[in-house]
């Protein structure tokens, strides 16, 4: 989807079911990457996180949509545009859009080590190295045994 063919689509969910002209500028934004989308108070613009575009249906980019238009209608409006307020929630419930953004499934784990208790078995998923003279398990005070290690491409 291009930025042309995004702007297209909020301007029809804004008609659709806010009943209200979207004005102003929807475009992707690469370097958002654990947020959907953010609305932009200054100049009301919407970026949104191209990750989010979900293939042929739009479902998550249409909630993301409607979410981030439910900031923008409700600031020009003259209300808060704050997610914890009574308005936003309420027009959020109405047109269907999303709370939160999903985990972006593409991303990779981030766990490298995988460590067990030798005496209770509790596992512990590290991003860093343990050392196994210094720590122990912190259910059972048991040794902690190196399970599995991954490699980090290009390390």
């Amino acid at each position: 989807m291009t930025d042309q063919e995004l702007q297209q689509l909020t301007e029809h969910i804004s008609l659709q079911y806010f009943a209200k002209p979207f004005t102003h500028r929807a475009y992707f934004n690469t370097r958002l990457k654990t947020t959907g989308g953010r609305y932009h108070l200054s100049d009301h613009n919407i970026d949104i996180n191209p990750k989010m575009d979900d293939g042929a249906d739009h479902e998550v980019l249409i909630g993301i949509i409607k979410h981030e238009l439910c900031h923008y209608h409700l600031h020009l409006a003259g209300y808060s545009a704050k997610h914890n307020t009574k308005q936003f929630k309420q027009l959020l419930k109405a047109v269907g859009g999303s709370r939160y953004a999903p985990k972006i499934s593409s991303r990779t784990s981030q766990t490298r080590y995988i460590y067990r208790c030798e005496h209770c078995g509790l596992e512990y998923h590290r991003r860093r190295r343990i050392n196994l003279v210094k720590y122990v398990c912190g259910r059972c005070r048991g040794r902690l045994q190196l399970i599995s290690q991954t490699r980090q491409i290009g390390a």
